[in-house]
């Protein structure tokens, strides 16, 4: 599988970091994947980052590779994921998984129920295509 490099900005980077090395949730394998990604990461300030980089609140469409399932969701704080909203924890596995990945991206995950691959489809940052509520 092609290896494509994390961009990734500073705030997401430590917050992974720190996921790192405070969760016992990780498999074995997704911890070693998640190190070497961030060994290797371009950390950017957030005005640098590209448009389509997965980051904290963006809105994402990803592929399962192998069934061609398409999700939809947005990445959120813990504290607001509500799958009912399509508000993912940046946290869960996928969001783990996604973050500091760009549109095209082809990105190997182990899930709670095996491996995975997903392709990221779009990627939409908050208040770029959302509609703007009228006071």
């Amino acid at each position: 599988m092609e290896n494509f490099q994390l961009t990734i900005s500073k705030s997401d980077f430590d917050l992974l970091q720190n996921h790192l090395n405070l969760s016992s949730k990780l498999s074995n394998f997704n911890k070693k994947k998640l190190t070497e990604e961030l060994k290797n990461a371009k950390v950017l300030k957030d005005s640098e980052l590209p448009s389509d980089v997965v980051t904290l609140n963006s809105y994402v469409e990803i592929e399962e590779v192998e069934t061609h399932q398409i999700f939809k969701f947005q990445l959120v704080n813990p504290a607001e994921a509500n799958m009912k909203s399509n508000k993912l924890s940046v946290l869960a596995p996928i969001g783990v998984a996604l973050l500091g990945y760009r549109t095209g991206a082809k990105v190997q995950w182990e899930m709670p129920n095996g491996l995975k691959t997903f392709r990221i489809v779009k990627v939409t940052q908050e208040n770029a295509d959302q509609p703007i509520n009228a006071a």
